[in-house]
């Protein structure tokens, strides 16, 4: 029966045929995946980067973004990696790249670096103050906006261009429609598409989406979807950029301090259930922070019918 559809309407259908087809049921239009990873700073995280790259490549992502230290600190490591996905395996790279630290001409001039390595997507963000500072404060002769530096890219070649989007609005704006409005200048100024900080409400994505479709935001807005196991980190993280915890994810925690296997299972329904509720609503794009774990996200979107052969070996970190 391909028309899961039937099987509601069917009253004599047995209530395990129900179930089949909600869970299982085909995605209504095809998905795009794409994965964020961060450098490697030891040789122990290096195999767990590369383990986590080689069971996900087989899910065909669009492309893997690498992230981009405070201040630049991870440039080089975020340049090298970037580079050996490249190299060893059929992925897309993006690489991050931010305005913190540094001037105009640096930040161009690692944008060509990446330009003649082969680097055709750039993921630009203004960057957060750099560790002990109050505030961000852009170098003499720096980008003072995201918006600026994507309109510099621009000028240095033809990226793809993704940016950052906040549902609930950036913590250093002033308001939500301000926010808003700094979004579309970065579309406005080059930006192909924007990828949204995590978030756990799936209304608060789809009224944000709503609003900036009526602002004229006409990229895709892509939701950043992040598989948690330890919720008391999560709890410090959501605290320095501005996300909201939801009360019922810290009640479906709850007891679970020193039992990693149950929270993982937790984890990964509750993204199952996010994903296939923002699928119902006409998403077909996931972005994924992945921490360098594969694990969950490989679940994740087995679940929601992005799916490949495991690999047979490992990488040699």
């Amino acid at each position: 029966m391909n028309d899961t559809s039937s099987i509601f309407d069917n009253p004599r259908a047995l209530p395990g045929d129900r179930l089949g087809a909600a869970v299982c049921a085909p995605a209504k239009t095809e998905i795009s995946v794409s994965f964020e990873f961060f450098p490697p700073t030891s040789d122990k995280i290096a195999a767990q980067l590369w383990n986590a790259i080689l069971r996900l490549a087989p899910l065909s992502p669009n492309f893997v973004s690498v992230t981009y230290g405070a201040g630049g600190s991870t440039r080089e490591r975020t340049f090298d990696t970037v580079r050996r996905i490249m190299l060893d395996t059929d992925l897309t790279p993006a690489a991050h790249l931010t305005c913190v630290g540094v001037s105009r001409g640096e930040v161009d001039d690692v944008a060509r670096r990446y330009w003649d390595a082969g680097v055709r997507h750039v993921v630009a963000l203004r960057g957060d103050p750099p560790e002990g500072a109050a505030k961000f404060e852009a170098a003499k002769d720096g980008y003072q906006y995201a918006s600026d530096l994507v309109a510099g890219l621009r000028r240095v070649a033809d990226f793809e261009i993704s940016v950052a989007a906040y549902p609930e609005g950036h913590p250093e704006a002033e308001s939500a429609a301000s926010d808003l409005d700094n979004l579309k200048r970065k579309i406005d100024a080059g930006a192909t598409r924007a990828m949204t900080q995590f978030f756990f409400d799936v209304d608060l994505f789809l009224r944000f989406r709503d609003r900036a479709t009526a602002a004229g935001v006409i990229v895709p807005i892509v939701p950043g979807i992040l598989p948690v196991t330890n919720y008391g980190r999560l709890v410090d993280f959501s605290a320095r950029c501005g996300a909201s915890l939801p009360g019922w994810l810290a009640r479906l925690f709850d007891g679970l301090d020193d039992d990693p296997d149950t929270r993982r299972l937790i984890a990964g329904w509750i993204a199952i259930e996010q994903c296939r509720r923002l699928q119902s609503n006409g998403v077909h794009n996931f972005h994924f922070y992945t921490l360098n774990r594969a694990e969950l996200t490989r679940a994740i979107c087995h679940a929601l019918g992005v799916r490949g052969s495991l690999p047979v070996a490992g990488i040699v970190p």
